[in-house]
């Protein structure tokens, strides 16, 4: 049989058209997320990656949900201060339509407390060619899934997940624990809210003696 010669039976055409000028960035796009308990260091991950794209002179814009104001209206901070510029968001909807047609990166943090249609978004920028970069909690503070983020590690490239430290026993903490008496699964807050456990030191609900 006498081998094809893609250059005369057309196929190198068809080949180009498919792949076309756009290709290579539509192949590009990606969906990373950075999950774990509270204090694991999920933002300074997702800091870390936005400063190597952003040395890579890549266009990146960082959004945060507008209610999690706990140490910037307009920044990304993490516990241990530190911080990237950032645009507070009320909705996936919203987020979406501030994305600028050269962005690149697009990091997201505390994913967690968007609605749902942040799957649907976070899908359509990884089509369009973008990278998208989440930070968020994967359980709420009685240990279930928090939603959307079991839907967003599902359809990611990438699903790092992150440590902290137990703050009972010294061990590898996975858990939010919960330490004042509120019953809403949203409750933005850090250490007076919050402590990190392991599995074996976790209790929900649990309250410190002395407080309602």
């Amino acid at each position: 049989m006498t081998p094809r010669d893609p250059a005369v039976d057309g196929d190198l055409e068809v080949e180009s058209i498919r792949r076309g000028p756009g290709a290579a960035r539509a192949h590009a796009g990606r969906i990373e997320v950075v999950c774990g308990s509270m204090f694991s260091g999920k933002t300074e991950e997702l800091i870390r990656r936005v400063k190597r794209a952003l040395y890579g002179r890549q266009k990146v814009q960082a959004f945060k949900p507008r209610i999690d104001d706990r140490y910037d209206a307009t920044r990304i901070v993490s516990h241990g201060a530190i911080a990237i510029e950032a645009v507070p968001v009320g909705s996936s909807e919203s987020l979406l339509r501030r994305v600028e047609g050269d962005t690149q990166v697009v990091a997201i943090d505390e994913a967690q407390f968007f609605d749902r249609g942040i799957v649907e978004v976070c899908n359509r920028l990884a089509d369009e060619g973008r990278r998208v970069i989440l930070a968020g909690l994967d359980q709420d503070y009685l240990g279930r899934p928090f939603p959307p983020m079991p839907d967003l590690m599902a359809i990611a490239e990438d699903v790092t997940k992150v440590r902290a430290v137990c703050t009972v026993c010294g061990g590898a903490a996975s858990r939010s624990q919960r330490i004042i008496q509120e019953g809403a699964t949203v409750l933005v807050g850090g250490s007076e809210c919050y402590e990190a456990r392991c599995r074996a030191c976790f209790r929900p609900r649990d309250v410190r003696q002395g407080e309602a």
